[in-house]
């Protein structure tokens, strides 16, 4: 459609010409009226006597409500709509350092979704994914980002009212990072860096300074998470044991110091203080203590509360309470489970979102973030977070969100349906695994790259109909790729995935039964069965990879090609053998005379109601991987 804006639009095009194709709508002369007031104030949206209005305070309000409008608009009625911002600032951290490195094109896209949203902070969390001209292996071969690329998607946030923050690493999670021998003066383990060690400080200013020279923001996430062996390396060899409380808040105030002389205003992520206070480690331990003088003595920063777990209110109101002894205002960073497997865990991210935003709005917090992490290889495409990001927004907006409202805003922000992508929440919420997936059960990532002849996780899914359950979703993941513009890529790689766990997901125990039982019948027709999945295992990595070189850079590709390679190689290597035992049944095949044994294992929860998670290298092998 064509509209045209009056009033004072400065600092606005730009950003409406970004959404216009999105959107489907052009500025033009001869367009529908739309007075345009800047002003204090809700969002507020209106057509009445043939003009429309649109009256907002921030420029991501604009944005948002733009988009309300030409939705109401499409409706064909006049209409008045008032919303009132719940958090200050709402928004997403991209996880860049799993593997997927979004393009900036890929930025770009996820960016003009945020806007449409309503959300207005886009941190990009880089462990050693981008440049540091000190230190030439820095992210060599992993994609890492140029000073431009982040400068051009800076510019582009801005445009769109998006605030862009640096999230990096200056004391944990630098396991790539150290790997290299220019690190070996200034490394504590394997992932934390020697506090105290004047060349670390060096090296924190060096890339401190490179990761925040891109953005016009002053601010920075230090990150300082899951430092679970700080002081117990090299630092415990060269200073002997020193109380962990002061290792971490002298290490603090090192790069808070740095952070000050930069011009930079600094958060990090709070766990470490409240597992050094738990007898357990434990982050949410709720007898957790942190002592007086140690308090004091926290430099400067913001807190990040980090919670991605708990479905009851009354834990983040204990959490954020005690947050609140530390600092005055933290910030809480919820999850979106993109990390789960292979696919997304809609239900546990709906459950934990919608408890915590209630505490969030209740004690008043003003900023909220939800994680958007790729553990584990990245095999969860990122358009599986819009929905995720979607419910943040409206959580933003509203007090409370209902499933109908969700389901509106969702199918006009991305123009899909929202039952297209629960679709994909069904790969992991399984026969055997309870109503939400609250312990993170991941069939569809055992089930795809787990071994035929070995088969670690048949015992967990004996009696339980996967394959029947994936079947039944290929039908509707074809029909969803066949009607969800701009999605086609991302519901034909799930309907190649169930493809081939229909088949694949019962197979072992098919084939080791009729092993047991010498049926040459029945393991001939398995062996048919493994010709369909070498055809289709293909047909399944060459959609993975068109969808990954959709948004993604190609450095990090490697590792899923391998993961499918090694598949391929596998079921191979199952054909020989059982061709092999077929020509001449005398002989053994060794891995089908084992017993199979329930998966009880590192990753593995063994309650009622889940069916196993597990990392790549404990689900194809028992054996030592790589070491």
């Amino acid at each position: 459609m064509k509209i045209k804006l009056i009033g004072n639009t400065s600092g606005l095009l730009a950003g409406v010409n970004y959404l216009s194709e999105d959107l489907n709508f052009t500025i033009a002369n001869d367009g529908y009226p739309i007075l345009v007031v800047n002003r204090p104030g809700p969002i507020e949206i209106k057509v009445s006597n043939g003009q429309g209005g649109i009256f907002f305070e921030k420029k991501i309000h604009f944005y948002r409500a733009l988009g309300l409008w030409l939705e109401y608009f499409k409706k064909g009625k006049e209409f008045h709509v008032v919303e009132h911002p719940q958090f200050e600032t709402s928004g997403v951290m991209i996880d860049a350092s799993r593997n997927a490195v979004l393009t900036t094109d890929g930025l770009k896209m996820l960016l003009r979704k945020m806007a449409v949203m309503g959300l207005n902070l886009a941190m990009l969390y880089t462990e050693d994914t981008y440049e540091v001209p000190e230190y030439p292996y820095f992210g060599y071969m992993r994609g890492r980002y140029s000073e431009k690329e982040i400068e051009t998607c800076d510019d582009y946030a801005d445009k769109l009212g998006i605030e862009m923050v640096p999230c990096i690493q200056t004391l944990a999670h630098l396991r790539e990072a150290l790997k290299w021998n220019y690190s070996n003066e200034f490394r504590d383990t394997e992932d934390i860096l020697l506090v105290g060690e004047p060349k670390t400080y060096e090296f924190l200013r060096n890339i401190i300074k490179a990761a925040t020279k891109p953005y016009r923001t002053n601010r920075i996430h230090i990150g300082m998470d899951e430092a679970h062996q700080l002081g117990l390396g090299n630092y415990l060899k060269k200073n002997g044991y020193h109380n962990r409380f002061e290792i971490m808040n002298q290490h603090l105030k090192e790069v808070v110091q740095i952070t000050k002389e930069l011009g930079l205003k600094p958060m990090i992520w709070s766990d470490m203080y409240f597992r050094l206070g738990s007898k357990s480690g434990d982050y949410y331990d709720k007898d957790a203590t942190i002592p007086e003088e140690i308090i004091k003595e926290i430099p400067d920063v913001q807190m990040v509360y980090w919670d991605y777990y708990h479905t009851e209110e009354d834990h983040y109101e204990r959490m954020l309470t005690m947050h609140k002894l530390l600092v005055d205002e933290p910030v809480f960073a919820g999850g979106l489970w993109t990390w789960n497997g292979i696919a997304p865990n809609y239900g546990k991210a709906f459950r934990t979102t919608e408890a915590a935003l209630k505490i969030n709005k209740k004690l008043g917090i003003k900023e909220v973030f939800a994680t958007i992490w790729g553990d584990n290889g990245a095999e969860t495409p990122i358009q599986t977070a819009l929905l995720g990001m979607q419910l943040y927004a409206e959580h933003t907006y509203h007090q409370e969100v209902s499933l109908e409202h969700l389901s509106e805003r969702f199918e006009f922000c991305t123009d899909c349906p929202l039952e297209h992508f629960l679709l994909l929440n069904k790969f992991d919420e399984t026969p055997g695994v309870m109503k939400d997936n609250l312990f993170e059960s991941n069939p569809s990532k055992f089930l795809l790259w787990q071994d035929i002849l070995i088969g670690l996780y048949d015992k967990n899914i004996e009696g339980f109909p996967m394959g029947q359950h994936y079947k039944k979703l290929i039908q509707p993941l074809h029909d969803a790729q066949k009607n969800s513009r701009g999605m086609n890529l991302l519901f034909h790689f799930y309907e190649e995935l169930a493809r081939v766990l229909s088949v694949k997901a019962e197979l072992g125990i098919e084939l080791k039964t009729a092993y047991d039982k010498a049926d040459q019948e029945a393991v001939h027709t398995c062996l048919g069965k493994l010709a369909f999945l070498k055809q289709n295992v293909e047909k399944l990595r060459l959609a993975h990879k068109k969808l990954w070189f959709s948004t993604n850079k190609p450095f990090g590709w490697e590792v899923l090609d391998i993961r499918y390679g090694g598949l391929l190689t596998r079921i191979c290597t199952a054909e020989e053998r059982i061709q092999e035992w077929l020509h001449d049944p005398s002989t053994k095949v060794e891995e089908l005379e084992e017993a199979r044994l329930f998966y009880d294992g590192i990753y593995n929860f063994g309650e009622e109601g889940t069916l196993g998670r597990n990392l790549y290298h404990r689900i194809v092998t028992v054996g030592v991987f790589s070491d």
